[in-house]
C-alpha cells in the first residue's frame, strides 16, 4: 500500500505492465522492407491461448488486471495486443481501421508468434475489439479458434450510440499536464471506474510529448506539428510551468485521434449480431446491462445459441471496471467447455481478490 493510500488519498501514479504480464514484445508482420510492428503482452506458459482485443482508444493494457484474475482461476496463456493505430503498435497505414484489415492483423500476429498451428485459441474482444474478434472467427482466419467471447458489443445499441461518440470525444480533455492527472481524470470522469486498472492502462492511452514552442501547457493543446513523442516507458512526473522555461515543458496527449476513424464506425458493428450467432463455436456474451441486447441477440439467446451474463453495474470498460467478475465468467465458460482446467489452488474457492 502506498503512502498516499495510507493517508487516505488515492494514488494516481502509473504502474508498470510488468506487475501483470510476463513479457512485452514487438512483433514484426509483413515483408522485410515494409514491416508493421505490433506491440503485444504475454502471460502464462500452458493451456489454451486467450487472444485479448481491446476497445477503441484503449490498448492491450486494459486487460492487465483481468489477466492476473483469469490466470489465478484457470490454466491458460494470454496474448493481449495493441490494435493498429493504438498503444505501442506502429503500422504504415495507421488510419485503416476496416474490420477486414484489423482482423487480418490479429491473424498475422498470431501466426508470427506461433506459426501455422497455434495452440487452441479463444478470441476475447471488448467493444470494437469484440467486433474484430467476431469477424476474425466468422472468416475462419485462425483455424485453431475453439471459442469466442464478446464483451459489451451489441450491434443494435452500438449503432444507436454512434452519434454520441463524437460528442464524447469533443468533451474530454485534449491533453494533460502529467500522467498522474490523466489517471485521476479517467477515474473521476468514470471512463475507468477501477483505480488499479486505470493506473496501468492509461499509460497505453496517452503519450508524453515535448512542446518545442514557447507555449504554456494550457496553450499547447492546438499545437500538432511541433510535438514529438518520447519513448520512455515511465515518465518524469514533474514539469516546468515557467514561461521562460517553456521550451522544456511536456504535455500528455491521446495516442490516437479516434474521431478520424469515424468513417469505419458503421462497418465495425453493422451485421455483427448475425455474424456472432452464425459462428459455429461455443460463444459467450458479457454485457454491462440487459438493455444492451438487440432483437437478433435476444432471439438467439432464447434459442440457447450462446452463453450470456449481465455483469454488475459498470461502465463500458467492463473488463477494467469489474475484472474479477469478467474473469469469473470467462473461467466458467472455459471450464464448461473443457477448454481449460481450474487452477489447483482455486478449485476449493472461487473468491479471488487482488
Amino acid at each position: 500500500m502506498s503512502t498516499s493510500e495510507v493517508s487516505g488519498k488515492p494514488d494516481y501514479s502509473p504502474v508498470s505492465w510488468r506487475e501483470y504480464f510476463d513479457q512485452m514484445e514487438d512483433v514484426n508482420v509483413g515483408p522485410a522492407d515494409s514491416r508493421d510492428v505490433f506491440r503485444i503482452y504475454k502471460a502464462g506458459s500452458d493451456g489454451p491461448l486467450l487472444v485479448l482485443l481491446h476497445g477503441g482508444g484503449h490498448s492491450a493494457l486494459s486487460w492487465a488486471v483481468f489477466t492476473t484474475a483469469i490466470a489465478s482461476r484457470v490454466n491458460c496463456r494470454v496474448l493481449a495486443m495493441d490494435l493498429r493505430g493504438h498503444g505501442g503498435t506502429l503500422v504504415r497505414q495507421s488510419d485503416d481501421f476496416s474490420t477486414q484489415t484489423m482482423s487480418s492483423d490479429v491473424a498475422n500476429v498470431i501466426r508470427s508468434c506461433y506459426g501455422e498451428t497455434p495452440p487452441p485459441l479463444i478470441l476475447i474482444g471488448h467493444g470494437v475489439g469484440g467486433a474484430i474478434a467476431v469477424h476474425t472467427a466468422s472468416n475462419m482466419l485462425l483455424p485453431t479458434t475453439v471459442g469466442l467471447v464478446a464483451i459489451d458489443v451489441v450491434e443494435g445499441s452500438a449503432m444507436e450510440a454512434l452519434h454520441i461518440i463524437q460528442n464524447f470525444l469533443k468533451g474530454r480533455p485534449k491533453s494533460f499536464k502529467s500522467m498522474d492527472h490523466a489517471i485521476e481524470w479517467s477515474v473521476k470522469s468514470g471512463q475507468i471506474r477501477n483505480l488499479e486498472s486505470a493506473r496501468v492502462s492509461m499509460v497505453g492511452q496517452i503519450k508524453r510529448c515535448e512542446v518545442e514552442e514557447a507555449d504554456t501547457v494550457e496553450q499547447a493543446t492546438p499545437v500538432t506539428d511541433v510535438v514529438v513523442e518520447r519513448n520512455e516507458e515511465f515518465y518524469d512526473q514533474s514539469y516546468v510551468n515557467d514561461k521562460e522555461n517553456a521550451a522544456s515543458e511536456s504535455v500528455y496527449k491521446w495516442r490516437i485521434d479516434l474521431s478520424k476513424s469515424e468513417k469505419y464506425w458503421d462497418g465495425w458493428f453493422r451485421g455483427t449480431s448475425n455474424l456472432f450467432l452464425a459462428c459455429n463455436l461455443p460463444k459467450l456474451l458479457l454485457l454491462s446491462g440487459i438493455n444492451r441486447l438487440d432483437r437478433d441477440l435476444t432471439i438467439g439467446q432464447m434459442q440457447g445459441k450462446f452463453m450470456m451474463q449481465v455483469l454488475p453495474p459498470c461502465g463500458h470498460a467492463v473488463q477494467e471496471d469489474r475484472p474479477d467478475k469478467v474473469a469469473e465468467a470467462v473461467a466458467a465458460f472455459l471450464l464448461r467447455h473443457k477448454f481449460s482446467e481450474a487452477r489447483r489452488e482455486t478449485r476449493s474457492s472461487n473468491s479471488f481478490t487482488r
